[in-house]
């Protein structure tokens, strides 16, 4: 029946007339699954092709959905792909997973992400690095990578992904499907294993925008349990993206068209533009004056965040646990050391590092708080767009997928792979990637639609209507 090529409205409409069942849409995707995912490696760990109903109604009855692996759900494994946190079996459910569930979805499995979301590229995981559809010599993109491959490789409806500097948008854009990062505070954290939490959202990966919208409006909205969750309405974004985008006014950055860009990039980005300015919508040129500091500033905040939050991983109650000690320390300090150099990966070592450098004594006033009153004024700039702008456009990422080892001995060239994301994570406002084209090697290239905050409605609206007038989204791997 071919039931994993479709989206989950398509599915929801068949759900609806009773012509389909929500075990065989399951079992469809366990077929998928068996066929194409030796290739892909897009999951932590088998899924379950069990329908576990969350629901007797609701937005999402019957359409399973993948969770990325640090998104606890009750009774299942949530070990953010370390083996520091190997056999952890999360107690509760997370937030998003309960309203998933309330809407009727059913959760099908762990997607493998890059080790705690430390990464651009979905090879940080301790269990395998996860192969572009596009070619399986080329990675996803990161950390969200396994979401991204599952849903383009068709052995998912639609998944969930996390995003702290791009953890959705770049690998959206290298795979080709659909990513929205949104508000900071529009879609509760409780439940999510944090890396950041000044930075870090949970957002909705999907193969068309529609589908993005309604997963969002099923997941968002305020949440006692999470400090950060905004009081706001949550709006009928499927209702809204209907309305059309003459006189929709459009930014163009000046410093994310620069020097650096792939060159088949720029074309789609031009051609995204021609499109949208078809549409109705009119453009501008704006500065972002201090983009240039933004991957400076991520990487110190980002990484001070994730020293404080991993801490607790210690090895004492629960996932991984080393003994050690010697006549110089005791066994409780030895087993400390012993559990945290076995169990994280180099990348997190790394981070932490770092991390735990700039909030040192001595130093936390010439890195951290320098880089939070820089991280002020990235917000600044975009404010001061918002004022005469609906929009702005640019690239998702400077380039297409690059090779799977390519950058893994250079963090630097790494790091880069974010540097059009970033900003957006920093400002705590939403941003959406939607595919726009292909490089001459066949590899998607992704276009960033960014907005004010709470102004996913916009971002909506742009993309469906972009995404109406092309077929991008519907051109598939063949595996």
């Amino acid at each position: 029946m071919n039931l994993h090529t479709l989206t989950a409205l398509e599915l929801r409409s068949r759900l609806d007339r009773g012509s389909v069942k929500p075990q065989d849409i399951l079992a469809d995707l366990r077929g998928r699954y068996e066929a194409v995912e030796k290739k892909v490696m897009a999951f932590a760990r088998p899924p379950s092709f069990e329908y576990r109903d969350g629901a007797a109604a609701g937005a999402l009855k019957g359409i399973p959905v993948v969770i990325k692996d640090n998104i606890c759900s009750q009774g299942d494994l949530t070990e953010c792909c370390s083996k520091i946190l190997k056999g952890f079996v999360a107690p509760y459910d997370a937030t998003v997973v309960e309203r998933l569930k309330k809407s009727g979805a059913s959760i099908m499995g762990k997607a493998n992400m890059d080790e705690f979301a430390f990464g651009s590229s979905c090879e940080t995981s301790c269990f395998h690095p996860t192969r572009n559809p596009w070619n399986l010599d080329c990675v996803p993109g990161g950390s969200s990578g396994g979401s991204c491959a599952c849903v383009v490789a068709d052995e998912a409806i639609v998944a969930l992904g996390s995003d702290t500097g791009g953890s959705i948008r770049q690998p959206a854009s290298l795979c080709g499907v659909v990513g929205m990062k949104p508000t900071y505070g529009r879609v509760s954290r409780y439940g999510l294993v944090a890396f950041a939490s000044s930075l870090d959202q949970i957002g909705p990966i999907t193969k068309d925008v529609r589908d993005n919208a309604l997963v969002l409006g099923v997941i968002a909205g305020h949440d006692d349990r999470d400090a950060t969750s905004a009081h706001m309405d949550v709006p009928d974004y499927l209702a809204e993206m209907e309305k059309d985008i003459r006189g929709l006014r459009v930014a163009i950055p000046r410093e994310y068209f620069v020097e650096g860009m792939d060159a088949d990039v720029r074309q789609a980005m031009m051609e995204a533009k021609a499109k949208l300015e078809s549409l109705g919508a009119r453009f501008g040129e704006v500065r972002l004056p201090h983009t240039d500091y933004a991957v400076a500033v991520y990487y110190i905040i980002a990484t001070a965040e994730a020293s404080s939050n991993l801490a607790r991983f210690d090895g004492v109650q629960y996932g991984l646990r080393q003994t050690g000690g010697s006549k110089d320390e005791s066994a409780l300090v030895g087993m400390y050391k012993e559990t945290r150099d076995k169990g994280f990966g180099a990348e997190a070592k790394r981070r932490l590092i770092l991390g735990t450098y700039v909030l040192s004594s001595g130093y936390y006033d010439a890195y951290y708080l320098r880089a939070s009153r820089v991280r002020r004024l990235i917000r600044e700039d975009f404010d001061k767009v918002f004022k005469e702008y609906d929009v702005v456009l640019t690239p998702t990422s400077p380039t297409p997928a690059f090779r799977i080892g390519e950058k893994m001995d250079n963090p630097l060239s790494m790091y880069l792979s974010d540097i059009y994301t970033i900003s957006v994570n920093l400002a705590g406002v939403p941003a959406i990637s939607v595919p726009c084209g292909f490089t001459g090697s066949g590899l998607p290239v992704g276009m960033q639609l960014i907005g004010r905050p709470f102004g996913e409605t916009d971002l909506y609206r742009a993309a469906f209507h972009y995404e109406q007038g092309t077929s991008w989204h519907k051109q598939k791997p063949k595996l």
